[in-house]
């Protein structure tokens, strides 16, 4: 909580909490925290992991979140997004799309991307642009698109993926994984993300919100 209020303070548009090990561990998002969160911040709050069933967003939005993430539940059964959108409306829902690159049995890219779950620890052999386009037409509100392959590397995100996935889809789209300079934002932004995300660089100091907001700026792009 402590961390979120700095972020919220520091200027953060929106908080995304994603309990990523929810799904693997076959347990429910944790309500307390979501609660506590939602009682120290008040800029839009995204909780995504371990949501399965339209009661779980319900349980959710009532303990303060603004918007819920879904990824392993969708891909089981689709049908779980538009009955999402149908209650509760778009803007509530936001498919988490953890993709990696297809690879060969020796590692090596073979072309395409495909979606995972699981928090990224199994593949599912489905085509992430094509799936992201399903979602979107079941009533997603916004793609949540976190690269498995650039997250964590601070190279920079993936400028392909997010490419693909904007030709595929009229909702937003925000990029998330392989955030490390302020200019791989604007990157992000360039390539035809709507927002972007990041948590490593400013959990350990390495940006503040307020240099990425500027590197945005600076590269012409609208900031709150």
């Amino acid at each position: 909580m402590e961390r979120a209020r700095a972020y919220g303070a520091q200027g953060a548009d929106e908080l995304t909490f994603l309990d990523v090990t929810a799904s693997s561990g076959d347990r429910e998002t944790m309500y307390d925290v979501v609660r506590h969160t939602a009682e120290e911040v008040f800029i839009p709050l995204t909780v995504g992991g371990g949501v399965r069933t339209v009661d779980d967003v319900d349980k959710l939005l009532r303990a303060g979140a603004d918007k819920v993430g879904i990824n392993t539940a969708a891909i089981a059964r689709p049908e779980v997004i538009a009955e999402v959108a149908d209650r509760f409306g778009a803007q509530v829902l936001a498919l988490s799309a953890d993709v990696r690159r297809r690879r060969n049995d020796g590692g090596m890219a073979s072309g395409g991307f495909e979606v995972t779950t699981h928090g990224g620890r199994r593949g599912t052999g489905v085509d992430a642009i094509e799936w992201c386009a399903r979602a979107a037409s079941l009533g997603a509100g916004e793609i949540l698109l976190n690269s498995m392959d650039a997250d964590g590397t601070t190279a920079g995100f993936d400028i392909e993926l997010i490419q693909l996935v904007r030709e595929a889809v009229t909702i937003p789209v925000i990029a998330s994984g392989g955030a490390g300079t302020a200019d791989h934002f604007a990157e992000a932004l360039d390539a035809g993300a709507d927002a972007v995300l990041a948590a490593s660089v400013f959990h350990f100091g390495i940006l503040t919100i307020a240099e990425v907001k500027a590197a945005i700026a600076a590269a012409g792009h609208l900031v709150r």
